[in-house]
């Protein structure tokens, strides 16, 4: 079954993290069923049962995965395993959006004062650029919306420094604009003004440099793009190194923290979908209960100034 996983892998025309997404989930599938497991609806189902209990979307990415893994093997009835997909699979209402706010906006304070760490650093490059990096790929986490994959993904030459904004292609393969908050770029200029000792040893053009690049020992002074997971890896660290749990903070609350803050300071649901990209403005509608009317007046009736 792994040679034809490969098989399936190679002809994929999807983007990177996708095709990444799709492999890994077919590697579940395989310690689930076996490697030597017949493609039916038997072995599907199976599969079904096993990952009933994980995210939605998460659920909903690998089991794609495999139905296209079972179209490319021409396996199994087509009908039959859309049965089995709309019994084991049946939507979940919408939650409602919950993350740890306070240690969001603790992780970005600790992560704001790495600029002036770096003076103590300054004869050690690698602990310097770092710190810059991870200041600078927290702020623009926090103010852009940017998933992490998105942002790994950006050039240098992707930033309009001027106005403030890029354009990128982000989820679905759709364009969009995306703003940077002053603290953002202030963030971002001094991370390159310092990363300016490596870059000119690079032959690339500089805007196609990556925007956030390595600066582990085997990079050496190369400028390499940093994947998500060796992002979130730093990130993790300085989390910890901000005095909060790393269960508390997952990697997408800072889009969270995002969508909340700009539905907070506006109470316009329209605009809060247009900066997060969201397709469908129910997504939005899960931020609502922050800040809302219900909340006023709540405090309006029990907790009314004597």
């Amino acid at each position: 079954m792994k040679e034809k996983i490969n098989q399936f892998v190679s002809t994929l025309n999807r983007q990177k993290t996708t095709v990444a997404s799709y492999q890994y989930a077919l590697k579940r599938f395989v310690e689930v069923v076996g490697a030597d497991a017949e493609l039916n609806t038997e072995t599907y189902i199976k599969f079904l049962t096993a990952i009933k209990e994980l995210s939605p979307s998460t659920s909903r990415v690998w089991r794609t995965a495999v139905l296209k893994f079972y179209q490319f093997c021409k396996a199994g009835n087509l009908a039959e395993l859309k049965d089995a997909t709309d019994h084991y699979a049946s939507k979940q209402g919408k939650r409602i959006v919950n993350f740890n706010r306070e240690a969001v906006e603790k992780v970005i304070a600790h992560c704001q004062s790495l600029g002036a760490e770096t003076l103590l650093n300054k004869d050690d490059l690698q602990k310097k650029l770092e710190s810059l990096r991870d200041r600078a790929f927290v702020l623009t986490l926090a103010d852009t919306g940017l998933r992490i994959s998105e942002a790994c993904a950006l050039k240098r030459g992707d930033i309009d420094w001027m106005e403030g904004r890029a354009v990128i292609v982000g989820k679905g393969d759709k364009q969009a604009v995306i703003r940077f908050s002053n603290r953002s770029l202030e963030a971002l200029k001094a991370y390159l003004h310092a990363r300016s000792a490596i870059d000119p040893n690079s032959r690339l053009p500089l805007g196609s440099h990556p925007l956030f690049a390595r600066h582990d020992i085997r990079a050496s002074k190369k400028i390499r793009p940093i994947t998500a997971g060796g992002m979130w890896k730093a990130i993790k660290a300085r989390i910890e190194a901000a005095g909060v749990g790393r269960n508390e903070v997952r990697i997408h609350d800072f889009r969270h923290y995002f969508v909340t803050m700009t539905y907070l300071a506006k109470g316009n649901l329209k605009l809060s979908q247009e900066l997060a990209r969201h397709e469908s403005i129910t997504t939005t509608n899960r931020y609502a209960h922050f800040g809302g009317e219900a909340d006023k007046a709540y405090d309006e009736i029990f907790n009314e100034k004597e």
